[in-house]
């Protein structure tokens, strides 16, 4: 028979849908090979037509890997429909599975008078027939030929023992009533049974498939450690955490141990070889800070401008420039940055609440030479023509901004501007740099928007000849 075909509550999902017959499956297979699912009917009559060839994707089929899918089976059959009386008033819902039982229920279902009468009738018009018009009350069962009256015959369907049933777990076989009790505990291959390794329940002609994926079921440690019955799903733990023959690396591998034993054996190993252990971390600590000093020094420098021009955003203005009225000289450091690829590495000071002649009224401003990468290749003293500025962050499109602007050309005898040493850093205080003291006053940053969201922003830039910069 093709598949189901009742009034579903909602429109089967596709994956319960028979491809040949385009209805709920019945009875479902599946072709292990490719894994698509059918009608066991349909694709019995597809395959008599001599075509084994899976419907789907046109592979090869082989009997032998056709199974039955008892899971998808009662998914389908959980589905909710209506009764098939629905149109005639019956309001019934549920699984279809239950629709066979509320047959025997159902007030609307045809059925046959029970005295053979010929007569057939809906359920809830039948008591009246029996009582009043059935011209067969008095009737003799055909099964085990007793004669009954219609009211006693009707309680006597469906418990003759004599009576020939088909199995209730749709196996196929037929039998008296009387054998079907022993027939399903014992030989029905439809019925359920526990599997006795995870305790859940499978028909019974499935079991033995399930035991080839069952979690629970026994397997032998392939490391041979002689432990046995390990839960299939247990075994992968097994083999990392327990099992004393699985070979492991030492656990100083990183560090350069190449050693390699069963686990129960890697104690031993690691009281024996302690000193050599502890000389592999300090080399490989050793390694890891260097690398570490390295990467640092690599990070500064691609962070460094390379274009002779540095625009440096001093934030929170206000609450810096209260810290350097606290703090007498306190200066603060721009990123270093430099002059052209591979030229001199600068950084510039400014002192929020001035220095010299400018403390305590002015921004100071200054600019000094720091140890570079390329110091070797370089012409010295440093003699290129820098500017300073502190930009006006005005609307251009309300007012020209007006930047205030000093340059200076570096005195060569100033021994900021000479070769640095190595040692010398950013924060040596011996090496102020060259500058303006009195670049702009605490009224003047005031003025316009030098200041703007209480950020100011100082820019320096350095003049190379076009010929160096080649």
């Amino acid at each position: 028979m093709p598949g189901f075909d009742y009034k579903f509550l909602e429109k089967p999902k596709r994956r319960f849908q028979c491809p040949l017959c385009s209805k709920a499956m019945r009875e479902p297979v599946q072709v292990s090979t490719c894994g698509h699912r059918f009608c066991d009917t349909c694709l019995q009559e597809f395959l008599s037509e001599g075509v084994f060839k899976c419907p789907e994707d046109q592979l090869p089929l082989d009997y032998a890997k056709i199974y039955p899918d008892p899971e998808l089976e009662q998914q389908i059959l959980a589905l909710p429909i209506r009764c098939i009386h629905s149109e005639e008033g019956c309001r019934w819902t549920g699984q279809m599975k239950q629709l066979q039982s509320h047959f025997s229920t159902c007030a609307f279902n045809v059925i046959p008078c029970p005295n053979r009468c010929s007569v057939k009738l809906t359920r809830r018009d039948l008591p009246e027939h029996l009582q009043h018009d059935c011209p067969k009350r008095k009737v003799k069962c055909e099964f085990c030929g007793s004669e009954f009256t219609g009211e006693a015959y009707e309680n006597h369907q469906g418990i003759c023992p004599q009576e020939s049933v088909y199995c209730e777990n749709k196996c196929g076989a037929r039998m008296m009533r009387r054998l079907l009790s022993q027939h399903t505990m014992t030989e029905c291959p439809k019925r359920t049974q526990p599997c006795k390794y995870c305790g859940k329940e499978f028909v019974y002609d499935t079991i033995q498939n399930h035991q080839y994926h069952c979690p629970r079921f026994p397997v032998q440690c392939p490391n041979q450690c002689g432990t046995p019955n390990i839960a299939r799903e247990d075994l992968a733990n097994h083999v990392k955490e327990s099992c004393g023959s699985a070979l492991v690396l030492c656990p100083f591998k990183e560090a350069g141990c190449k050693h390699r034993c069963p686990k129960m054996a890697i104690g031993r190993h690691l009281e024996e070889s302690t000193k050599s252990h502890l000389t592999m971390m300090c080399n490989l600590v050793g390694r890891q800070r260097q690398e570490i000093m390295e990467l640092r020094r690599e990070m500064e420098e691609l962070s460094v401008s390379h274009d002779g021009v540095l625009i440096w955003k001093l934030t929170d203005y206000s609450r810096k420039l209260q810290e350097a009225k606290l703090r007498n000289n306190h200066e603060f450091f721009s990123p270093p940055f430099y002059t052209h690829r591979y030229g001199y590495k600068l950084q510039v000071s400014a002192f929020l609440n001035g220095n010299g002649s400018g403390e305590g009224s002015h921004l100071s401003i200054y600019i000094r030479v720091l140890p570079g990468e390329y110091d070797n290749l370089l012409e010295w003293p440093f003699s290129y023509k820098v500017t300073f500025s502190i930009l006006d962050q005005s609307d251009p499109s309300l007012s020209k901004p007006q930047h205030i602007t000093e340059t200076f050309n570096p005195d060569p005898n100033w021994k900021n501007f000479q070769k640095p040493c190595s040692s010398r850093n950013s924060l040596d205080e011996s090496t102020l740099g060259f500058g303006y003291p009195k670049f702009i006053s605490h009224e003047e940053i005031k003025k316009r928007n030098y200041i703007r969201d209480n950020s100011i922003f100082l820019k320096a830039s350095i003049e190379i000849p076009q010929k160096i910069m080649a």
